[in-house]
């Protein structure tokens, strides 16, 4: 249920189903199995202290006021302060506690700079407010830029030396803002970046299969059999676990019980399947190609830092999005980290480290 660019066995495969109901599919998709590959690794580090702050900022779109749920972390005052901003993949079940640990470890070190994080949650997912809007990649961009540039926004003044820090879509999206020149941002580091939901990157874009795209969409945000649908695709601890441990983690040993029930209990609140609508269906894709992709990325040559975190052990298909990262116009640091697409929650420690050296070896209290 996390991101991904590649299919999730336990969430693809009843959503074709419903679509085959709807619309027969061709054979050799009814056909397409999934593998649950198994990667041996350390285990995922303990949960990270409280945050510093909590709060909600209002977010106004289609004259809506939305409350976005943020959190706040900081270790020491420091004379020379480097803010970050971490955005959380996007996903049915994404939170800001995925960048937790990350932004504890970053704060807590001590050198020429001192770093301020400010996680913030996406509206209609984690802790902010979930209303029914029609969820694309352009509103979500919206919030993006407003969230940057509003004067009274949790990362306001920070005289345009915020690091975005993102993954999944999420971190293509603030690419995209970038490159339009919508956010100026001194730096961006993208975590296991993708551009492609689970289901177009599995069955394309075809007319045929952006109409079946368009009735399980509007099937999941109806009001009763929406629900119903949700619970079955989305909403239930079995198919949570599953998909943790058959792509986004890369070792199923990570999952535990506590982040199943966590994630759970996100399904749970109210609105809560309206973005999954979205994303699922590919409504929240910032390009429609690889090379749309990469030209984001070459938008930003020369202009700023940008680093990509790719993982050893992710889906096959969003491999293959990342790899082609390596060496491209605009990236201007390529590493790569254990994980699958969460590497900030299942390898904290990893994703922080490059992070941190990302940062200092870009930035300095001098510049």
């Amino acid at each position: 249920m996390r991101p991904t660019g590649a299919a999730a066995a336990a969430f693809v495969a009843p959503a074709v189903a419903v679509l085959n109901r709807a619309v027969p599919l061709p054979a050799r998709w009814r056909a397409r199995r999934f593998a649950v590959r198994s990667v041996a690794s350390p285990p995922a580090s303990k949960p990270a202290a409280p945050p510093s702050k909590t709060g909600k900022w209002q977010w106004t779109f289609e004259d809506k006021p939305i409350n976005i749920y943020y959190e706040e972390h900081e270790h020491e005052t420091s004379e020379n302060v480097k803010n970050i901003l971490m955005i959380p993949t996007i996903s049915d079940v994404s939170t800001v506690e995925e960048w937790r640990v990350v932004a504890k470890d970053i704060v807590a070190r001590k050198g020429e700079l001192g770093y301020r994080a400010t996680i913030v949650d996406w509206p209609g997912l984690g802790y902010s407010d979930r209303p029914s809007l029609n969820y694309n990649a352009d509103v979500m961009e919206n919030f993006l830029v407003q969230l940057i540039n509003s004067p009274n926004s949790p990362v306001a003044n920070t005289d345009g030396e915020l690091v975005v820090v993102g993954g999944g879509h999420a971190a293509t999206i603030a690419v995209r803002a970038a490159g339009k020149g919508l956010i100026r941002p001194s730096g961006v580091a993208a975590v296991a970046p993708t551009w492609a939901g689970p289901l177009p990157i599995v069955f394309g874009r075809g007319s045929d299969m952006e109409t079946r795209y368009g009735l399980l969409r509007g099937t999941l945000r109806a009001p009763a059999i929406g629900w119903m649908m949700y619970n079955v695709l989305v909403s239930n601890e079995k198919s949570i676990q599953s998909q943790y441990k058959s792509h986004v983690y890369a070792n199923p040993e990570n999952v535990t019980p506590d982040i199943v029930e966590s994630r759970y209990e996100l399904t749970k609140r109210k609105g809560a399947r309206f973005v999954p609508a979205a994303f699922l269906t590919g409504l929240l894709d910032p390009v429609q190609s690889r090379e749309e992709f990469l030209q984001l990325f070459a938008k930003l040559d020369g202009d700023l830092p940008v680093l990509v975190v790719s993982t050893l052990s992710a889906p096959k298909r969003s491999k293959a999005e990342m790899e082609a990262l390596r060496g491209a116009k605009g990236v201007t640091k390529f590493v790569e980290v254990p994980g699958a697409l969460l590497p900030q929650e299942e390898y904290p420690s990893s994703v922080a480290e490059e992070l941190y050296n990302f940062l200092t070896g870009s930035f300095s209290p001098t510049r």
